[in-house]
């Protein structure tokens, strides 16, 4: 038996092309992670395939559910909430965590609870280590750039955001380029700390009054560099290009970051998302982080809690269940789920 002061939740993430499950305890406490990854299923496409993911959602989910409840040494009766994602992301895949979510809630009676996939990125953090607020956040994944501000658990703010190509889209177009597979990030990094940055690609938007990103102008320079390369019979060294790349999206990074974090005055920045993993962008911002006066707390989550899993998102239904902010059966998915922007902070 459990003790029912502590609450455990069994979360669910099926937002891309990773089935997770977790039980999570107290928002705190990973008991159990499983994660189903696709990757080489897509890896032969070039990305990720949504009919593809979406029946390879359905053919582990069952299953890595057990698993994760085996794992945490727990059944359905130490449950006090069942979390899921339920965007944004993309709408077959999102459908199949949430149809699976909402049958278990409605087999045991247990609440359900919607949770936003970014807040589930940065609440990553929160498996780490206490956040403090206000927090900012940098949160870095897929299809996602973003600059969130935290006024506590539950009420998060953007203050910037992806124009076009987000950082970890740009890396994975680039990547085709450079003849890397799927997902491109990590070949890129590595290559990154090989070479050095002799092509000064362009760092869009560097001095712009907002704190929005836009990576499309570096990605289209990197390809037509390549390009113009191929027809004149030149050889690139792929190091410095991955050094050149990367230093032109973590110097946008980490400088809007930078002021972002003057201007607010967190008492804790967090790094979020896939590309929270990057090893040349952790770096950077901790290393100018630690150059500031009134410097704040700071927490980079483990390689294992920035890619997509089912850890974070119970992490943040904690506080959603705290605050009373439970979901009906008539939950669905929502691909363009989007956090409100903070408007009247910035007066735009």
């Amino acid at each position: 038996m459990t003790d029912k002061k502590d609450i455990r939740i069994l979360a669910y993430e099926s937002s891309c092309d990773e089935t997770s499950t977790a039980v999570i305890k107290n928002g705190r406490e990973i008991e159990s992670l499983v994660v189903a990854t696709q990757i080489k299923s897509h890896q032969r496409f070039g990305g990720v395939v949504p009919e593809v993911a979406s029946r390879h959602h359905i053919e582990v989910i069952t299953q890595i559910t057990k698993e994760a409840l085996s794992e945490a040494k727990v059944t359905w009766n130490d449950i006090d909430a069942i979390a899921v994602t339920y965007g944004p992301g993309l709408v077959g895949a999102l459908l199949i965590g949430v149809s699976a979510a909402k049958a278990a809630s409605m087999a045991t009676g247990i609440p359900l609870i919607g949770v936003d996939h970014i807040m589930g990125h940065i609440m990553a953090a929160q498996l780490e280590d206490e956040i403090e607020y206000p927090a900012l956040a940098l949160q870095v994944s897929g299809g996602h750039t973003e600059l969130v501000l935290m006024h506590d658990p539950i009420h998060f703010e953007i203050i910037g955001d992806t124009r076009d190509d987000a950082a970890g889209e740009a890396y994975d177009k680039i990547g085709r380029v450079l003849g890397v597979n799927y997902p491109a990030g990590k070949t890129i990094d590595t290559w990154a700390h090989q070479g050095n940055d002799t092509f000064n690609f362009p760092r869009a938007m560097l001095e712009d009054d907002d704190y929005d990103f836009s990576f499309s102008g570096l990605k289209s320079a990197f390809i037509n560099t390549c390009h113009h390369a191929d027809q004149i019979g030149e050889k690139l060294d792929k190091y410095d290009l991955a050094a050149s790349f990367q230093a032109a999206v973590v110097d946008v990074l980490s400088h809007k970051t930078i002021r972002a974090i003057k201007e607010f005055k967190p008492k804790t920045f967090v790094l979020g998302g896939g590309v929270a993993a990057n090893r040349g962008l952790r770096e950077r911002l901790e290393a100018e982080i630690g150059k500031l006066d009134n410097k704040p707390k700071v927490i980079i989550p483990p390689m294992k809690l920035c890619g997509d899993n089912a850890a974070m998102i119970g992490a943040a239904a904690y506080n959603l269940y705290k605050a009373g902010k439970f979901s009906g059966l008539d939950l669905n998915a929502d691909p363009s789920l989007e956090l409100p922007y903070a408007d009247v902070i910035l007066d735009r």
